[in-house]
């Protein structure tokens, strides 16, 4: 039996993330998740690939806002749900330009500080509806600042099986899943095409490729080979090293820790097939 064991949000894109027992769905992903990100100085997205102190600027959910703390001095800016500003503005992440909102000129002035460089703070309103890759979705779906779709699973003998591989053991953060199972064989994830969730319908739509994020520690900002140079040894396809699948839905509902998760079909491309044995 295959049961949820963690749900996150990353409210901000690239900042620490939220761990949740109980999670709202709405229409682009889990409520909060990814609808606001840092920008450039030319709309682009910020991440840590780029600036790893990102990875120090950690989040807490409150009831009406949002608060960041930079672990670095223990200051903390709070960010209320709704924008204070209403300018409107085209952003870019990846290879989409969407429109975004403004949040405030104090959390501008504050991330600035932080990150030493110009940065902007915004958010993704309800009217912006961002598609999600054509060639692996059907239309109607949406994303938020996510890379691409609205959510990623993991599977926790998947990590277990990889860090029965490195010397060192790695937390599931590097990885920034939002629905990590408990149960099943590694990489069981993989192979998931039709799965309902406390009667929710997702799909899996593509695996993940993993980058030089999960390289970096979420609280020192140290980076190192790993996971990347054993993930390469036996979960490369091509020039991607696959780590977790990501998942649509277009449908509301509610996500529950210790919530079963119902397999009712399984993925036969090729694509979806990944080597998951080497010597270790």
């Amino acid at each position: 039996m295959l049961r949820i064991s963690q749900l996150n949000i990353y409210p901000i894109k690239s900042l620490g993330g939220i761990s949740l027992t109980t999670a709202q769905l709405t229409d682009r992903g889990l409520q909060h998740d990814r609808r606001w990100m840092l920008t450039d100085s030319s709309n682009r997205f910020l991440s840590q690939r780029e600036h790893a102190q990102m990875a120090l600027l950690k989040m807490d959910l409150l009831s009406d806002a949002l608060k960041v703390t930079y672990t670095v001095d223990g200051s903390s800016l709070l960010i209320p749900f709704k924008p204070l500003k209403t300018d409107l503005l085209d952003v870019i992440i990846w290879d989409d330009t969407c429109t975004a909102q403004l949040v405030s000129d104090e959390a501008d002035a504050w991330f600035t500080a932080k990150l030493g460089a110009p940065t902007r703070l915004v958010y993704m309103p309800d009217e912006t509806h961002r598609p999600t890759d054509p060639r692996y979705t059907v239309p109607g779906h949406i994303a938020s600042f996510a890379d691409a779709y609205p959510a990623l699973i993991i599977g926790q003998a998947s990590l277990d099986d990889l860090n029965n591989r490195l010397a060192e053991k790695l937390p599931m953060n590097r990885f920034r899943p939002n629905i990590v199972f408990e149960g099943g064989e590694p990489y069981s994830e993989d192979l998931m095409d039709h799965i309902q969730i406390n009667g929710v319908d997702m799909y899996g739509v593509k695996l993940c490729a993993r980058c030089v994020m999960t390289t970096i520690d979420q609280e020192t900002t140290a980076k190192s080979k790993e996971p990347l140079k054993t993930l390469a040894r036996y979960r490369r396809k091509g020039s991607k090293i696959l780590f977790g699948q990501n998942l649509a839905f277009n449908s509301n509902g509610v996500l529950n820790v210790g919530d079963e998760i119902n397999v009712l079909s399984l993925h036969t491309e090729e694509r979806f097939m990944v080597a998951a044995t080497s010597v270790v």
